[in-house]
């Protein structure tokens, strides 16, 4: 790949924190657009007359492109000039946006999303090279402060921002505010970014094989993770083929970079202990991160009768203070090893989804609240110091392959953790239900006492006693159901909670700086 010889050009004296601002003003904008339309999806299905089901290709063609070009950034990059490649991603992006927002059909909106998250896909890896390359390696970890703010905040506001434009405006404004953004981005990022040369590789030396094993292998495996749940997983024909077909390639492609002369996919990258550790610790946030950014809005929403803004609501308090802590945590890495905040932030995210995992049908709106701001205070300290591990031994000419990488497995990570929870739901629900129906049966005290209590108060109302004794059993059955799906939620969390400890012993594997 490229080498540090390969960006010769000297850098002028810009403040960094003008940088900062506008690289993050793009990559805040573009990982917006991974959570923002989830909320959106019934109304986009309404007013393009598809079902609700056909939507979620509005979600999966986003994560499709955009996780095929993330690994190519570098690659990319290094041919055609950072600064360049950076321009014409948001050029793209801004442009699909507005395409996505006129959208006359919901094929027409497909295809718009798809170049959308092509376009997406190389904002966050460059942003982050440039943001590397900008800050002197002492104060890297302000950097990634900054950087942190766009691509962990943004998520958590998505949903809450979504509900708001949807319900006050349209879904359609979701996209169209993303084109007065990337017009000021092209504008700040002509002016203050300079160009870091282009490789001396060619555009011919394409690695067409390597490409196509690439964009199968991450595309089907995408598709895979999203359709995986509502296809009943390996129950599906279709679900196995694209299981099959994406491993196959993934393993002919790791073959293929390895041997080649010119690989689009640097992976010899995770030779550097530190690098893979932090590869598959960002993995490992996705997961967990986006996994109960999903978990606690549906719980919300299903048990305890909040509607979806109301839900954002709870969600935002932990986004505010996540972007609080963040500087902080930037300021901390000055002083002590990053592993050590690692572990700090692991253990705080454990306590607040452990917490997460005691809550009850009868729980104050307070709870989710306190707890969730907890949760989301321990993130402020794993995604900082893991990305400035992440960067100790990468050579400056490398930053754009491992920026990709990085970024692909949170990226993948996130679609791993939502996938997860969402088939974790239904089973440990399933599981719950049958457990807790056993108990409702007329040898058991409680059950007959509770039947006897609703039939009699059923039929002070005025209903006969066959029917009284009907309500009172689908009563008694609608409150098992919710019982049962409360426990899968808890179970869940105190999961995700175990995920957090049991990482923890790699920060002691990993390499001083």
């Amino acid at each position: 790949m490229a080498s540090t010889a390969e960006y010769a050009h000297p850098i002028p004296q810009v403040n960094p924190w003008l940088i900062a601002i506008t690289v993050i003003m793009a990559t805040f904008m573009e990982v917006l657009d991974t959570s923002v339309a989830n909320v959106s999806l019934p109304h986009i299905a309404g007013s393009l007359s598809a079902s609700v089901d056909e939507s979620t290709w509005v979600l999966t063609s986003y994560l499709v492109s955009n996780a095929i070009v993330l690994p190519l950034t570098g690659w990319l990059a290094a041919v055609f000039g950072r600064k360049r490649f950076f321009l014409v991603c948001v050029v793209v992006f801004t442009l699909s946006s507005l395409l996505c927002g006129l959208a006359p059909s919901l094929p027409a909106l497909v295809i718009a999303r798809v170049i959308q998250g092509a376009g997406g896909g190389g904002m966050q890896p460059m942003s982050q090279a440039i943001l590397v390359d900008t800050f002197p390696r002492e104060k890297q970890g302000m950097a990634m402060a900054i950087y942190g703010m766009g691509v962990v905040v943004a998520p958590t506001l998505g949903p809450t921002l979504g509900g708001w434009i949807t319900d006050n405006y349209s879904w359609r404004w979701i996209f169209f505010l993303n084109v007065p953004v990337g017009i000021l981005s092209v504008i700040l990022i002509s002016l203050l970014i300079a160009e870091s040369g282009k490789s001396s590789r060619s555009a011919k030396n394409i690695d067409f094989l390597g490409l196509g094993f690439l964009g199968v292998g991450l595309g089907f495996l995408q598709i895979v993770l999203d359709k995986g749940e509502r296809d009943d997983w390996f129950g599906s024909t279709f679900i196995t083929w694209m299981t099959v077909i994406s491993v196959t390639a993934l393993i002919a492609l790791v073959i293929r970079e390895l041997r080649t002369k010119n690989p689009v996919v640097d992976l010899t990258l995770f030779k550097d202990r530190n690098f893979a550790i932090s590869t598959f610790m960002m993995y490992t946030l996705g997961v967990v991160l986006y996994g109960t950014t999903l978990l606690l809005p549906i719980l919300l929403q299903t048990l305890m009768g909040y509607t979806a803004m109301e839900s954002g609501i709870v969600l935002l308090p932990g986004g505010l203070v996540l972007l609080g802590v963040l500087p902080f945590v930037g300021i901390l890495l000055g002083k002590f090893q990053p592993r050590w905040i690692v572990i700090c932030g692991l253990l705080i995210m454990a306590v607040g989804l452990y917490q997460l995992s005691h809550l009850d049908l009868n729980a104050s709106s307070r709870t989710p609240v306190n707890d969730w701001i907890v949760s989301r205070a321990g993130t402020a300290f794993l995604f900082v110091p893991i990305n400035v591990m992440a960067f100790y031994f990468v050579p400056r000419g490398k930053m754009n392959n491992a920026s990709g990488l990085i970024n692909l497995a949170r990226n993948v990570g996130a679609s791993t953790g939502i996938s997860f929870v969402t088939t974790m739901l239904d089973r440990r629900a399933q599981f719950h239900q049958d457990r807790l129906s056993v108990n409702l049966h007329a040898g058991n005290p409680w059950y007959q006492s509770a039947m006897n209590h609703i039939s009699h108060s059923m039929m002070a109302r005025g209903a006969d006693a066959g029917r009284a004794v009907y309500e009172a059993h689908a009563i008694l059955y609608q409150q098992l159901q919710r019982q049962a799906m409360m426990l899968s939620f808890v179970d869940n969390f105190r999961l995700m909670s175990i995920i957090c400890i049991i990482v923890l012993p790699l920060m002691f594997v990993m390499k001083k700086k």
